[in-house]
């Protein structure tokens, strides 16, 4: 899943013009798989424990995140991603939570935190708060509606 989830933000990704029919293709992928960010967000915070650490719907969820921004930060989808329901509050909600998280553990959840006597951690949630902040100012990016709700 991990491995399609690449493939996905590869082509996401391109700076080529897309076709209308791509378009089309990239909106019913968005829809699913803004469906599964909303079921998987808070797999995440099983990452703060180290026995949880190469969790697999946790890493998957990390990349779902990391497509969804490079979704919305296409002008070509954002407007279908800012009207979907539920996934500012969902992005809002986890941002809260795994803030909690890192207050209570070791936060790997930013960068900053995640430098250890000058070594870097290579953990799979760094940045993770991050780039929730980034999908919550996509959302909200020329969207009053969604501005008032942050």
């Amino acid at each position: 899943r991990v491995t399609l989830l690449e493939l996905m933000m590869a082509k996401v990704s391109e700076k080529n013009p897309v076709t209308s029919e791509e378009i089309n293709v990239f909106m019913r992928h968005a829809d699913f798989l803004v469906g599964c960010f909303k079921e998987k967000c808070e797999a995440v915070l099983k990452l703060t424990s180290a026995a949880d650490a190469e969790d697999e719907e946790a890493l998957v969820t990390v990349r779902l995140l990391d497509v969804l921004c490079e979704m919305t930060s296409n002008n070509g989808q954002l407007e279908h991603l800012q009207a979907l329901p539920g996934l500012l509050e969902t992005a809002i909600d986890t941002l809260r939570l795994t803030h909690l998280a890192g207050k209570q553990s070791v936060n790997i959840f930013t960068a900053t935190h995640a430098v250890a006597g000058q070594e870097e951690i290579s953990h799979p949630a760094v940045d993770f708060k991050s780039h929730l902040i980034r999908l919550i100012g996509n959302l909200c990016y020329k969207n009053k509606e969604n501005q008032d709700k942050v």
